[in-house]
């Protein structure tokens, strides 16, 4: 059995205070709304309390699905790689962006160059450029965790994610072959592969669910929507289950769905195989 820890959304603060040159554009709106209540419902004990039952849980790999910044400020990434380091080593833990982490296109080689052992492929050279990073194959066992960017620099007011035609199409090689290997594939995104709010969707969510149909998949986990959710897409050979989280650093305030993790197992062989997901609430 592999058991695989996913996280997402954990916005570590606190916030590094911008210069104002760093707060011209789209950062404007995204600071205004830290300070009017995000960087309070976003806590870092209960983040910290998350990170101490993962560990405690001892899963064989963790998945973080994105958004682990807030404005892409340069001061942001190095901190989130202490981070990333304290889940565990690159061989162990995987990353894929979320829109928090890519929100303005002059910050976006800091993803790679702070972040990139941990969405590396295997047997690949650590990318040099985020465009050449995905989709990322990391084999563990009879399990291969399949990593695309959907974290995309856009206009202020919009938390759209967007694949991409050269994306989707590897995306779709990539899935049909580790079928033909007999792996149960778990696809990691950040943005949910189907409509949401226009403003928050993937842009492209309809050209991923043609793929999936095609090729399947065993299991989809995302995050952005900072609630657990539970659905399926279809497959050539019936359901894919996708689960999405909670924030791991939301606060039990009222305005969103408290913080959670959950801890996926996977059973089984090429065409039985077993998915059963938890989601873990660490008490208070």
């Amino acid at each position: 059995m592999f058991r695989l820890a996913h996280l997402s959304d954990l916005h570590i603060g606190p916030l590094p205070v911008p210069t104002w040159r760093e707060l011209a554009g789209k950062r404007l709106t995204g600071y205004l709304n830290w300070r009017r209540g995000r960087a309070e419902h976003h806590r870092m004990p209960v983040l910290e309390r998350v990170l101490a039952d993962i560990a405690a849980s001892r899963p064989d790999h963790v998945a973080v699905t994105g958004d682990l910044i807030n404005l892409g400020l340069a001061r942001e990434y190095g901190p989130a790689r202490v981070l990333l380091e304290r889940l565990g080593p690159p061989d162990r833990v995987s990353l894929t962006p979320g829109n928090h982490d890519t929100y303005i296109r002059s910050t976006l080689p800091a993803v790679t160059s702070h972040w990139a052992p941990w969405f590396a492929g295997d047997h690949e050279p650590v990318p040099l450029r985020l465009a050449e990073a995905f989709p990322f194959v990391r084999r563990r066992g009879r399990v291969a965790l399949i990593g695309v960017n959907s974290g995309q620099p856009k206009p202020p007011f919009l938390a759209t994610g967007t694949l991409g035609d050269r994306q989707i199409s590897a995306l779709a090689e990539t899935l049909e072959a580790l079928r033909q290997e007999g792996l149960a594939r778990v696809l990691l995104i950040h943005h949910p592969p189907f409509a949401i709010g226009w403003h928050k969707q993937l842009t492209d969510h309809a050209a991923l669910a043609a793929v999936l149909n095609r090729t399947g998949a065993e299991l989809i986990l995302h995050g952005h929507t900072h609630v657990g959710s539970v659905c399926s897409l279809d497959g050539p050979q019936g359901p894919i289950p996708v689960h999405g989280v909670a924030s791991a650093s939301a606060a039990a305030d009222g305005t969103s769905e408290p913080a959670a993790w959950n801890l996926v197992s996977l059973d089984g062989e090429a065409g039985d195989w077993r998915v059963t997901v938890e989601t873990r609430r660490p008490a208070a």
